[in-house]
């Protein structure tokens, strides 16, 4: 291969994320301003939330090692239940009985699994990064909007 090639390639794949990226603006669009609060396992959704104009919040921080505090759970079910947060939504890297635990405890839904960065088999919904980027998207867009 020689640098033309590199270059080529490159563009392409750069092609790729603008599209989807333009794909993922128009699926979020469709989440009404009120239903843009979303509860995760971990604070892993901070920049998608900045750049799609979303809010993550979780009962934990950034380590998927680190626990939750009793009272950081209370601060969030109180939340959920003030903002009307009808969904919720596991991460296929953590473990999601806190999550189930606080939706039984709010009346939210499992609204679906989302991918913070660890991919899916090939046989997944996100064996690659722009599939995981997209799963994401419309998994979050399905629950919000229904």
């Amino acid at each position: 291969m020689n640098a033309t090639d590199f270059y080529r390639n490159r563009a392409a794949y750069v092609a790729e994320i603008e599209t989807l990226d333009a794909e993922i603006r128009n699926i979020v669009a469709r989440v009404l301003a009120d239903r843009r609060t979303i509860v995760t396992s971990h604070d892993a959704f901070q920049y998608f939330g900045r750049d799609y104009g979303l809010e993550f919040v979780a009962p934990q921080g950034l380590s998927t090692e680190s626990e939750a505090s009793a009272k950081d759970i209370v601060r969030l079910i109180r939340q959920i239940r003030e903002l009307g947060i009808r969904a919720v939504f596991v991460e296929n890297i953590a473990d999601p009985r806190l999550l189930e635990r606080i939706a039984d405890e709010t009346g939210a839904a499992i609204g679906g699994t989302l991918y913070p960065g660890a991919l899916s088999g090939p046989d997944g919904p996100a064996p690659t990064y722009l599939d995981m980027m997209r799963h994401n998207a419309m998994t979050l867009a399905q629950a919000l909007t229904s």
